[in-house]
């Protein structure tokens, strides 16, 4: 009989040391946005739901909403009921007063040879018209039918979303790296009748033919049931042919033809109701079938451009640069929508944050001005690996600088604040989901002091809880993780699952529910699978995905945590770490690393790690292996791909490689973790086998 006592999965064990405080500089207190420490007040459970007119009142209303929150039908909360608005008109039409020959969208080329190009808002207003134009009257669309958009970083993407949301069409948007497959999977969920698509583009100085993904999604997409009846393709370079795949008649058309019969045309926008769906967004398991996740107009809107406001510090005057891609949740709420709805100048990027070198980004920062800048810490963790002293050879001056996507280990916040801020920016370190639409918990840039490696406090009207597996609140300062969870709706929380409002209930709210009956919000805390651990000050520090733990022998460590141990290694550039079954303790924790270039030891540098874990968090996290690999497998976004790594280290099938952005390190580590030769699979663990799905 096994004498290993059961763990609940909310029982993370957690060596975090609390790191010390940074005050934002006065300087950039003087020119903030959000100044007023009673916003805290105005902001409290007692002035909740309509705390959140203060961000709805930042819209052009065509008609204002009578009833703020609707909790008739729980967990399908319904924000401004009422009100009509239409997005594209919040984010360009009503700019054109104050700002119509100010820029809206920079786009950068990768290549620097190719000049930027700066569309002003009054250019945004022509070209958003006509394509709604070509979308209304050549394809016959009308509000609430749906548009899969599958397009690179370029400015055509935010137009076609501008356009679309124009005529009420709900935009589904997939991310540019993702295959021809996995784009007419979200075209058949979403019963999508028209796809739009790139030529081609630019990608660490290759050019990227995706006009052959279209035909893979078209076939995919019948295969599913769903008949595409017109791919309209964008040409990178207009009047270019720079695609090899070929344009089937009576199917696919160049936009730059179809729009010579819509010059100037001018489209009214279509007021929508609040409630009326924006977008869906797919999140992206590596198994299980994509769930689109349906995101309301009027508080997506509202939210995104308060968050964007105050916790961005976004000014019409600023020049500002989200490293992300569009195709993400992060481009959606904060290149596109909450920027523009401020009237703020939004910078589109084409290529990649290393190429052709780690200098690029900060040549792009100073050549631009930029002065707000916004990345992973992903992105970070490779820069600072590729060229850590490149950002001071070049002449820009961030105010504020963003981290978003993965909780950002102290070692790479300092890099970040200390070198690419300048010691002078004001680091907000956002934890969200795509689920949630926009920041839940963050500092207040002028009004909190920034810690590395915590979140930071809730946003605004958001009242976060950590709940124990049995739902019993985990006190701050116990210095206990658990499932963190919000116990409020918010104005940009997703509507539910696209055509599955029973998943999205079974997912998101059935974990805490208190009575599946109650009208009442409070009995229905918002599950979002992350775990947490609150601090003393009300500081909360996010682990990471509750199913990225590693349970040692009942010791639950999450892999967090070993990574940020892992960093403080002077020589370590990037760190992932997997699960490893161990005869005795039951599962081990295996590190994988990068080094810095010019290490001259690597040997010196394993035997570093293995005692830094062992003095960090204790010899509980002491690994079964230390794997120095060259890189470290990564999609086409930058995420580091652990369940390959967790395969590898298991003698399990590491599934499809062929769409990450490194698909031959794969075999590399293979070699060096298994040697040479052909090796027997097994079948592993469920939860190895599912470790790290949620990248």
């Amino acid at each position: 009989m096994s004498t290993v006592a059961r763990t609940d999965a909310s029982e993370i064990a957690v060596h975090w040391k609390e790191e010390e405080y940074i005050q934002p500089s006065a300087r950039f207190i003087g020119q903030a946005n959000l100044t007023d420490p009673g916003v805290v007040e105005r902001f409290t459970e007692e002035k909740f739901p309509e705390c959140f007119r203060e961000y709805a009142d930042l819209l052009t209303w065509d008609e204002y909403w009578h009833t703020t929150l609707d909790t008739s039908r729980p967990p399908f909360w319904k924000w401004f009921v009422g009100g009509r608005l239409n997005a594209s008109y919040n984010c360009v039409d009503r700019h054109l007063a104050a700002h119509k020959n100010k820029a809206a969208l920079i786009f950068v080329p990768e290549a620097e040879t190719e000049p930027a190009h700066a569309l002003t808002y009054q250019e945004l207003y022509t070209r958003v018209n006509e394509v709604a134009a070509v979308l209304r009257d050549f394809c016959g669309l009308t509000a609430g039918d749906r548009v899969t958009i599958h397009m690179p970083m370029i400015l055509e993407l935010p137009i076609t979303m501008l356009a679309c949301a124009r005529l009420g069409i709900i935009h589904s948007v997939v991310f540019g790296g993702f295959s021809g497959e996995a784009a007419g999977l979200r075209a058949a969920d979403s019963d999508s009748r028209v796809m739009i698509y790139a030529d081609a583009y630019y990608r660490n100085g290759k050019l990227i033919d995706h006009k052959a993904n279209a035909d893979i999604a078209v076939r995919t997409a019948e295969g599913e049931g769903q008949r595409i009846e017109k791919v309209l393709v964008w040409r990178r370079h207009p009047g270019q042919d720079l695609t090899n795949a070929a344009m089937v008649p009576g199917r696919d058309y160049y936009m730059d033809d179809l729009l010579k019969g819509y010059r100037r045309v001018k489209v009214a926008p279509v007021s929508v109701e609040s409630e009326h769906p924006l977008f869906l967004m797919y999140t992206s398991g590596s198994t299980g079938k994509p769930k689109g996740c349906q995101h309301r107009t009027g508080g997506y809107l509202a939210y995104v451009t308060g968050t964007a406001k105050y916790y961005q510090d976004l000014h019409p005057e600023d020049v500002y640069w989200c490293m992300a891609d569009i195709g993400w949740i992060t481009g959606h709420s904060y290149i596109v929508y909450g920027p523009l709805a401020l009237g703020a100048t939004s910078v589109i990027f084409e290529g990649v944050p290393n190429y052709p070198d780690a200098g690029r980004p900060w040549r792009i920062a100073e050549q631009l001005d930029v002065n707000i800048f916004h990345t992973s810490p992903t992105a970070i963790r490779m820069l600072r690996k590729a060229g850590p002293d490149e950002p001071a050879k070049y002449a820009y001056r961030f105010k504020h600088m963003t981290t978003v996507g993965e909780p950002i280990e102290p070692e790479a916040w300092r890099w970040y604040h200390e070198v690419v801020g300048k010691g002078e920016a004001v680091i907000v370190d956002t934890w969200w989901q795509t689920e949630t639409g926009g920041f839940l918990i963050t500092t207040k840039p002028a009004l909190d002091p920034m810690k590395a490696g915590s979140a930071g406090p809730p946003a605004l009207g958001i009242f976060p809880v950590i709940y124990d597996e049995n739902g019993k609140e985990i006190p701050g300062g116990s210095g206990k993780a658990g499932n963190i969870c919000i116990r409020n709706p918010w104005p940009s929380i997703m509507q539910t699952i696209w055509k599955d409002d029973d998943r999205f209930v079974r997912q998101y709210y059935a974990k805490y529910c208190r009575n599946p009956k109650s009208t009442d919000w409070r009995d229905w805390p918002y599950f979002a699978a992350d775990g947490a651990v609150l601090a003393p000050d009300g500081y909360y520090r996010i682990l990471g995905r509750v199913d990225d733990v590693i349970n040692v022998a009942g010791h639950r460590i999450g892999t967090k945590e070993v990574e940020s141990a892992c960093l403080t290694v002077p020589q370590v550039a990037e760190a992932a770490v997997v699960p490893v079954v161990d005869e005795i303790r039951g599962r081990m924790p295996t590190i994988y690393v990068s080094l810095k270039p010019g290490v001259a030891d690597p040997q010196k540098v394993s035997e570093q790690i293995v005692a830094t874990v062992e003095t960090i968090i204790g010899k509980i996290a002491r690994p079964k292996g230390v794997h120095i690999v060259p890189d470290l497998p990564k999609t086409r976004s930058g995420k580091i791909m652990r369940r390959i790594l967790a395969a590898i280290s298991n003698r399990m099938d590491t599934g499809d490689v062929t769409t990450l952005a490194n698909p031959e390190i794969v075999e590399q580590i293979r070699k060096q973790v298994q040697g040479e030769g052909p090796v027997e699979m097994q079948e592993g663990p469920e939860d190895v086998k599912h470790f790290g799905e949620q990248e």
